[in-house]
């Protein structure tokens, strides 16, 4: 089964610190305060009375910089090449630490009486800088918040804090209920239920199991006031606009996240896979619309484009499609039947076992991964994940992959197809570059420039799953257009002080303090 597999061969996060889940291999040197810092703008001061206030309702409130560093640091390439320049990314601010609901809302109703700037903090496995304090003031982290609420056997829904984390969240649920969410982000075991939902995250058996949009009953909200909200609750429902999808990818600007109950399946107990190869990445995608349009929706659709092919599973004259399912045997069955007769007419069969076998022990890596490339401190890789229909799909590839290698010191712009839908599909490129030290965050927004302006003009959607953050907020009004001010409206009443996470989802960072009376 590959749910089981994904335990056994997913990220161990024992390998991490909790409460500093990235690596300190790239940390610098924070001794104090007076740390330059790279991605913050006049970050706000919480007073000393103002420390002596969360200390009296938080568990605990770290203000020195090195802690405040060691606490905010995360998994995007842009803060990690500001720290390994000499200047973390947001050492100014204070951390605190809870545990209960109430303590969030006690937290929330003193920072919205200052104003202070309040930033969610979870697991900080985002690649987008999502988390950062960019205005200092409060990092609220919610790790604490973490048990296991309760379980509805018949509706097979369960209710948990939203700092539990993946791994434990996951071996929970199979261990005592005999079921699984199906969702397997590639960070699961550094992630938590409430960042999956703020981030609009996606497993690797999306196609099957849906994204977490699709897998939340219902949840609890902390708003910038201090109240307390549920939303949502309903199978489904009439009752105007889904509140609930509202906060669904807010990424902590409307409202801090704190309960989501989430519907369950049953563990799978039958597993196949297959693989093709075929001779161009576009013949690959229309494989793939295919199958999803003739009914089909297997756990895994995964198309890799050649150079991926080659890193993934040395087959770099081909694009290899892997066709993954797990489930009831009669489903699973017809789901591949249809899966093999389509691939058959465009492509040529590959070792199933084989591309199954090496996909499970190194689909984390592929994207990012340096192998065939140069490994010197100027090397830079990240991923971009959109979303689009099938039609423009194939142009898509060929424009971006276009766009990301004219830039000057790129190595290779690659990609893969990962989550796939009845109208389009997910696709996943890689950005490699090898450039001067200190030109590497000018190769990134470049490269980051280029392939984002390919996307605008297809107007496909800029994210699928990693969200916005920081990285794209540069993109956020050209690519909302005229939708983008409702997006402000929608701000502004929820959190008119604007105290909620500053300067995400393309928003502005300006404070209540900085505006003209």
């Amino acid at each position: 089964m590959i749910s089981k597999e994904a335990i056994k061969r997913g990220y161990n996060r024992g390998n991490y610190i909790v409460g500093a889940h990235t690596p300190p291999a790239y940390a610098a040197s924070v001794k104090d305060s007076t740390n330059e810092a790279g991605l913050q703008r006049d970050p706000v001061q919480v007073s000393a009375q103002q420390i002596d206030a969360l200390r009296a309702v938080a568990d605990e409130v770290l203000t020195l910089a090195p802690d405040v560093v060691a606490w905010t640091r995360d998994w995007w390439a842009g803060s990690m090449m500001t720290e390994t320049a000499g200047k973390p990314a947001t050492p100014h601010a204070v951390i605190v630490r809870v545990s209960t609901v109430e303590q969030i809302q006690a937290v929330m109703r003193i920072a919205n009486a200052a104003p202070i700037p309040v930033t969610v903090s979870a697991g900080r496995s985002n690649v987008t800088g999502a988390a950062l304090p960019v205005r200092g003031g409060i990092v609220l982290d919610v790790c604490e918040l973490n048990r296991l609420v309760g379980f509805d056997k018949d509706s097979q829904i369960v209710e948990v804090e939203a700092g539990m984390f993946g791994d434990i969240f996951e071996e929970t649920i199979q261990r005592d209920y005999g079921m699984t969410m199906g969702h397997w982000p590639s960070s699961y075991a550094i992630s938590t239920v409430g960042g999956w939902v703020a981030c609009r995250g996606a497993g690797q058996l999306s196609t099957r199991y849906g994204k977490i949009e699709d897998m939340v009953f219902g949840m609890d909200v902390v708003l910038a006031d201090g109240s307390l909200i549920s939303v949502g609750g309903y199978s489904r429902a009439a009752l105007g606009p889904d509140l609930q999808q509202l906060f669904i990818g807010s990424e902590g600007t409307l409202g801090v996240i704190v309960r989501v109950r989430l519907k369950l399946h049953r563990l799978p107990d039958y597993g196949r896979a297959i693989a093709y190869g075929f001779r161009t990445f576009a013949i690959g995608l229309e494989a793939c619309r295919q199958i999803m349009q003739q009914g089909a929706n297997p756990a895994a659709l995964r198309l890799y484009d050649e150079l991926e092919s080659g890193v993934q599973f040395g087959l770099p004259e081909s694009n290899v499609l892997l066709v993954a399912d797990e489930g009831a045997r009669e489903m699973v069955d017809a789901v591949l039947t249809i899966s093999e007769r389509v691939c058959a007419e465009l492509g040529e069969r590959l070792d199933d076992k084989a591309i199954f076998e090496k996909w499970l022990d190194t689909r984390y890596l592929t994207g990012k991964s340096a192998e065939g490339f140069k490994r010197s401190p100027g090397f830079v890789a990240d991923t971009l994940e959109m979303a689009g229909p099938w039609k423009d799909l194939p142009g898509i590839y060929a424009d971006v992959v276009k766009a990301i290698n004219a830039v000057p010191g790129t190595l290779a712009g690659s990609a893969h197809q990962s989550h796939a839908y009845v109208d389009g599909a997910c696709l996943y490129f890689s950005l490699r570059g090898e450039v001067e030290v200190e030109h590497r965050a000018t190769w990134y927004r470049a490269a980051w420039d280029a392939a984002n302006a390919v996307l605008i003009q297809y107007n496909a959607a800029l994210s699928h799953h990693h969200g916005v953050g920081l990285l794209r907020a540069p993109y956020m009004s050209e690519s909302l257009g005229s939708a983008f001010p409702v997006l402000q409206a929608v701000k502004r009443t929820l959190d008119p002080k604007n105290i909620l996470n500053p300067g995400k989802l393309g928003l502005t960072d300006e404070q209540a303090h900085d505006a003209k009376q």
